[in-house]
């Protein structure tokens, strides 16, 4: 293993084609240096110079070599710089696993302000299921995921609530209770339902369930989706109502009709958190930026914000 030291005594030799002018540039004495190039080329196993009494030049191997040591001290100290960054929290790689974020403008406000103010983070976005990012996290795969409450105890990661939404009802277009403002829940008990599947998402699906048994009765799942577009587009389609979050609402179309509901049941059941997820036990500088931009975008009142 050749010392940086050596490689950097050589390019100034190379470069001055001088001893003493080079020991002079290094702050050493001439003897030292000659030393340190006979070691060198001890090391490599040829001559790097050609020495006279009146001139010292590269060899061809030495002239190779002056490439290739540039190269390396290069890759070094960019090397370096960029450890630096990283350890500052300014460069880095990030893998995000998220659900559908698409209607959170808050949250992609807030990605977008960070990957202005750190245009050298790489980033990995995978689109995944609750259960699926809790591994992910789980394995060190992910560093921050955005998902729904996963309905079982993890040690290892942390949870922040980023918004706060209630359920509303989504209907087929024509629906018999479409023209109503408001739904009273227990209307709708005797509906076929689309749902995402528990093996999905526990947390979620059952919270629907417990919503519906607030209201009086167990919703007959005919249909599992595994992403909210697609159980939108299923009731679009006609096989049955569904609860999902207000803030689907947003996307209006013509052949999906969205209304609050009405039930007695407690906060927590009747409205729907979505998490920021992180593991305690692995993580870097740039992560925890981006988890503090997150969370100051959603500020202190995180459930009116859109």
């Amino acid at each position: 293993m050749i010392e940086t030291r050596l490689l950097r005594q050589f390019i100034a030799v190379a470069e001055e084609l001088h001893f003493n002018r080079a020991a002079l540039r290094l702050h050493m004495a001439q003897p030292p240096l000659s030393q340190a190039i006979r070691r060198l080329e001890a090391e490599v196993g040829f001559n790097l110079f050609e020495r006279t009494n009146r001139r010292v030049a590269l060899t061809p191997a030495g002239a190779s070599f002056l490439q290739t040591a540039r190269e390396i001290l290069l890759s070094l100290d960019n090397g370096l710089a960029r450890t630096r960054r990283v350890a500052k929290g300014v460069d880095g790689h990030i893998t995000m696993t998220f659900i559908n974020i698409a209607p959170y403008s808050s949250l992609l406000r807030a990605l977008r302000t960070f990957r202005g103010a750190h245009p050298t983070v790489e980033f990995t976005m995978r689109e995944a299921p609750t259960h699926e990012q809790v591994k992910a996290l789980e394995s060190g795969v992910a560093d921050i995921g955005i998902l729904r409450s996963p309905g079982t105890t993890t040690p290892e990661l942390c949870y922040e609530t980023i918004f706060f939404e209630p359920f509303v009802a989504a209907l087929p277009a024509g629906h018999r209770l479409q023209s109503h403002d408001s739904i009273p829940l227990n209307a709708l008990s005797s509906e076929s339902f689309v749902a995402s599947s528990r093996a999905l998402g526990q947390g979620f699906h059952d919270q629907i369930i417990s919503l519906c048994q607030a209201a009086g009765f167990s919703p007959r799942i005919t249909q599992e989706a595994r992403r909210l577009p697609t159980l939108i587009a299923l009731v679009a389609s006609g096989f049955g109502v569904a609860l999902v979050p207000s803030s689907l609402a947003s996307n209006a179309r013509g052949d999906v009709v969205f209304r609050p509901i009405s039930v007695d049941a407690p906060d927590n059941i009747r409205h729907l958190k979505l998490l920021m997820a992180w593991n305690r036990g692995q993580g870097s500088a740039v992560r925890d930026r981006l988890i503090d931009e997150i969370r100051g975008s959603m500020g202190p009142d995180a459930s009116n914000k859109t």
